[in-house]
């Protein structure tokens, strides 16, 4: 495996967060769904399958949490399940990889390519996470889930996350098809996953969803007491949903993407150097990957100013050049003006703030991710059938 700050390209079609729904549909004997994670061999006799995606527990904090958690180290050594490597999309950022992982599709194909993305022909700064309906979810995110597919074919369909995001534009784009039960704890996350995987004549597919491992990482880094709490809590989760089990199900466990603990003296912020800010009208994307809308004809200018401030800590291209490189997948025609004109990806810790333009509350984060190295892309797949 490369080092945490290498880069690692996004598997799609092969074994990336795309893969995992339509695999487990063609499990569950949907037609027309292909099998790229090869689990219809791993799972004969399966017509049950919960996924749960446990945000930020990405592939390089497993050694952390398997020092933490026994059923963590037993799934990470091969002891319990299967263990699978698989990449996020590109960026590796909550809301793209939720609705990847839902659509089965990449980021350049469903259009969620980012944390925050520019509406075109409009003045505003669309932030996903508090994303409600406008846009309408339906046709700035247009691509089936694979819920609605899943449901469509007779599965009894469920979505288990928390109750606060019921109807959301994220929840919509990425989880709609399905029952919505609201559940943020760890009880209720189990009572909500194993009594809808278990309650209805199969097949059955349940979609789960826990935050807190990424939320500690984010507040208080990776190195923290309350990181390890929330790791405590995720080696529970899983331990209680893999004991209770049917005969017939299997549970899967992934991740949207990993982090890295950004130190105070690796922050840019475009906002406080005017040498960045020049010519910038719109900025989207995250700290790690960020989008620049630029004042007509000063491409070339931003271009050339940020490699000049920013040097090794960045790859600072055109959106032709980053499109064309095959990061997002292949990039529809209304979805390419969501990428700036300018797309720069942090590399080693660094990140780029802008504290004018963005809630305050990123500026105080410890660990970010979005960029395309191992840390932040790396992720895995557990399979894990009844003991």
């Amino acid at each position: 495996m490369t080092g945490p700050l290498g880069v690692v390209r996004p598997a799609y079609g092969r074994a990336s967060l795309a893969d995992v729904l339509p695999s487990a549909l063609a499990v569950l004997g949907v037609p027309g769904t292909p099998d790229r994670l090869a689990l219809q061999d791993q799972l004969p006799g399966v017509r049950r399958v919960a996924v749960l995606l446990v945000d930020g527990f990405g592939t390089f904090q497993l050694p952390a949490a398997s020092a933490i958690g026994g059923t963590i180290a037993d799934l990470s050594t091969g002891r319990l399940g299967r263990h699978t490597q698989l990449t996020s999309g590109f960026p590796s950022t909550t809301p793209a990889s939720l609705v990847t992982l839902g659509t089965g599709t990449p980021p350049g194909e469903h259009g969620v390519l980012g944390i925050s993305l520019h509406v075109p022909g409009t003045d505003r700064v669309l932030q996903v996470l508090r994303w409600e309906d406008d846009p309408d979810p339906a046709t700035f995110a247009p691509v089936p889930t694979q819920l609605e597919r899943a449901a469509a074919a007779g599965v009894r369909v469920t979505s288990v996350t928390r109750p606060e995001f019921r109807g959301s534009g994220l929840t919509t784009a990425a989880n709609r098809g399905g029952v919505f039960r609201g559940a943020a704890e760890v009880d209720e996350l189990v009572t909500e996953i194993l009594g809808a995987l278990s309650g209805d004549e199969p097949p059955v597919l349940v979609s789960g969803y826990f935050a807190d491992l990424d939320k500690a990482g984010h507040r208080h880094g990776l190195t923290s007491p309350e990181w390890a709490a929330a790791a405590v809590d995720v080696d529970a989760l899983i331990t209680r949903l893999a004991d209770g089990l049917p005969d017939d199900a299997a549970l899967l466990v992934t991740a949207d993407h990993g982090q890295i603990d950004v130190p105070p003296d690796r922050r840019y912020d475009l906002d406080a150097d005017p040498r960045l800010s020049a010519g910038v009208r719109y900025v989207a994307g995250e700290p790690r990957v960020r989008y620049l809308h630029v004042e007509p004809g000063a491409a070339a200018d931003v271009i050339a100013a940020w490699r000049a401030v920013l040097g090794s800590d960045a790859d600072v291209v055109s959106r032709a050049e980053a499109v064309a490189d095959g990061w997002f997948g292949p990039v529809t025609e209304p979805h390419l003006a969501r990428v700036g004109d300018v797309v720069v990806t942090m590399r080693d810790v660094a990140v780029v703030l802008a504290t004018a333009h963005e809630p305050r509350v990123i500026a105080d984060l410890i660990a970010f991710h979005g960029a395309n190295t191992a840390a932040e892309m790396s992720v895995p797949l557990f399979v894990i059938t009844k003991k």
